[in-house]
């Protein structure tokens, strides 16, 4: 049983908002562009802690939590929106499903023979973990909004409510970029890097594997990344035992390190280090999913 109040969470949200609060002001203030950097790691930290808040931390109340992370200092993602499409990517027989699971990025193989060759192009450049952190956040974020669209549109459940309620967690923001030293042009560099340090956590996160289980990575890394990723690093940690605070993941993968990797079928690298000197400029996944049927959807949805 979870502990009424974790304060570890509490005390990372609140270091959180101060730094975000301190970097779109003082700090940008005295020096623009280390402001834009400090607020683009809030925005990092923000995120982390808006995906701790879906799993049901700190509090027991949900709405508590909800409430807690409901600025929409990320800007495009709803928290409503955010909670709903990770909690259905979280079924893992789906894990890596171009069309099931909300967080995969292969692609249908029948849709991306279609593709123009530049479009083509550019997701090649957005595979490598360069184009993931420089391009990802831009083209992850207009094929996010897209789809969004759609399903407001046609009015899906949740959707739109979902979006009135970020509509005022804009309020907020707003008010106090009204007040501080940082112009929303600078905050809009600040949301692109923060989106950017995060495509590094979900650059690998999954792997197409005939098994649901070794589809999920292991980093062991315990670096300034695996904090700003509230140690999401160990995923397969989190996908076996998502009520796992983030400040007990390590442990638990400690506790069982042999069974997590014979679990997963070794996917693990030892530190982002490794990730960055194998797949900086280099893609690890091929774009059309390697196991998916090459059949037109339109046959078969």
């Amino acid at each position: 049983m979870h502990k009424r109040v974790e304060w570890p969470t509490v005390l990372m949200l609140l270091a959180t908002y101060a730094l975000w609060a301190l970097g779109t002001s003082v700090v940008y203030g005295g020096a623009p562009l280390l402001g834009v950097i400090v607020t683009g790691v809030a925005i990092t930290l923000f995120s982390s802690l808006q995906h701790e808040a879906l799993h049901g931390h700190p509090f027991r109340l949900k709405w508590v939590n909800a409430a807690l992370v409901s600025p929409a200092l990320t800007l495009t993602v709803p928290y409503g929106r955010f909670r709903d499409t990770h909690l259905a990517h979280h079924h893992d027989p789906i894990l890596t499903d171009p069309y099931d699971d909300p967080e995969s990025n292969f692609f249908d193989p029948a849709i991306w023979a279609r593709l123009p060759a530049a479009v083509q192009m550019l997701f090649r450049a957005n595979n490598t973990l360069l184009g993931r952190i420089v391009l990802g956040p831009i083209l992850g974020n207009a094929m996010w909004l897209f789809g969004e669209a759609r399903l407001f549109a046609r009015n899906a459940p949740g959707v739109r409510r979902d979006w009135g309620l970020h509509a005022l967690g804009f309020i907020p923001l707003v008010g106090w970029l009204w007040w501080a030293e940082m112009p929303f042009w600078a905050y809009l560099l600040a949301a692109w890097l923060g989106h950017g340090l995060l495509k590094i956590r979900t650059f690998l996160e999954h792997r197409a594997h005939e098994v649901a289980t070794a589809r999920t990575v292991i980093i062991e890394d315990r670096g300034p990344l695996a904090l700003l990723f509230l140690n999401n690093n160990f995923h397969a940690v989190h996908h076996s035992h998502p009520g796992v605070p983030w400040y007990n993941l390590p442990k638990t993968y400690a506790a069982n390190r042999a069974g997590f990797l014979t679990r997963n079928d070794g996917y693990a690298y030892r530190s982002y280090a490794q990730v960055f000197r194998s797949y900086f400029l280099r893609a690890k996944d091929p774009l059309p999913h390697p196991l998916y049927p090459a059949t037109d959807p339109l046959d078969s949805r």
